[in-house]
């Protein structure tokens, strides 16, 4: 094992994959000279040339498109955004033909493509630089959402969108690129659609992902000092999403509190609030709870800011809470 940073596991994860399939290019804005807006692509300029690491103009609604339609004449592109923010202008080419050209061929094309990128804060960017696009693009069928946690998670995560023949939305956060992990030196590869326990407990669930997750296990630690035991569930992959590993966690705990951050209203937290009390109803103890920022959009103010984020103290306040203390 060798501790990396999460910008380096990406950037392993995409020269991996093209070294062993010259149809796989990468392209957007400034991946290329720049070496990546984050330095996620630093050094594939120099190995693989201009024509597979492709710089774009500020258009991300045309380069979207190329990528898709190169999809139908055998490549496997990666589309970076700098932001997903940025990926609302290229929203139409991801929902309307890569999400759709599998079905509306008949099977003829599959569109074997990653757009990645990071979502939600990432602290003083303000309303239109803050969103969390996970429960948009994961409602949408066709397409399927990664949102790592870990160096670990992403390359193996990243590995596996690469190689799958439909859409993949990959979200990452500029806050997590300078993160430290043991990554594998040999080659590995994570399944899409798996979850994974983070930290063992019996008194309550907690499912969480992305960079938010830190936030559950500070909390962890602060209530294993009173005597509370934490069960951490990360997703990692949100749509397909692994309800049987929360299923069996809840099963045994029989209290469930969700970290998101995202708005409360239509997020993934109350689609997995859903499916808990329509199949284990019964095992529940106490009313699930969910946790996400406040109701408005991102404030630019650092001290707006950190209470609009949720934190480990909203995560230890709801444990209590399902756990009546």
């Amino acid at each position: 094992m060798k501790t990396i940073q999460f910008r380096e596991a990406i950037q392993q994860a995409m020269s991996e994959e093209m070294r062993r399939d010259e149809s796989i290019y990468l392209m957007g804005e400034e991946v290329a000279e720049y070496n990546g807006a984050y330095k996620a692509s630093k050094g594939m300029l120099d190995e693989f040339g201009a024509k597979r690491v492709i710089d774009t103009p500020i258009s991300e609604l045309g380069f979207s498109g190329i990528g898709v339609g190169s999809t139908m004449t055998g490549n496997r592109p990666i589309i970076e955004f700098m932001t997903f923010n940025f990926a609302l202008v290229g929203i139409d080419q991801i929902i309307n033909n890569a999400a759709k050209i599998r079905q509306m061929s008949g099977g003829q094309f599959p569109c074997p493509i990653v757009f990645r990128g990071p979502t939600a804060s990432a602290g003083q960017l303000a309303a239109t630089h803050s969103q969390a696009f996970e429960s948009w693009y994961a409602n949408c069928p066709g397409l399927k959402v990664i949102v790592p946690s870990n160096p670990y998670d992403a390359k193996g995560l990243l590995k596996s969108a690469i190689r799958d023949n439909d859409p993949v939305i990959f979200m990452e956060s500029e806050q997590m690129y300078g993160d430290k992990g043991e990554v594998p030196e040999g080659e590995y590869t994570i399944p899409i659609g798996l979850a994974d326990i983070k930290r063992q407990g019996d008194d309550v669930t907690i499912v969480s992902f992305g960079k938010i997750i830190k936030e559950t296990y500070i909390a962890a630690e602060a209530l294993a000092k009173e005597g509370i035991e934490c069960e951490i569930i990360d997703l990692r992959t949100i749509r397909p999403m692994d309800y049987n590993a929360i299923f069996e966690s809840v099963k045994k705990t029989n209290r469930l509190v969700i970290l998101e951050e995202s708005w409360p209203f239509g997020n993934i937290a109350t689609e997995i609030i859903y499916q808990v009390q329509n199949e284990i109803f019964d095992y529940l103890d106490a009313p699930i709870q969910k946790i996400n920022t406040a109701d408005t959009p991102a404030p630019y103010s650092p001290v707006l800011l950190k209470e609009w984020l949720p934190n480990s103290d909203d995560v230890i306040a709801s444990v209590k809470k399902v756990m009546y203390h």
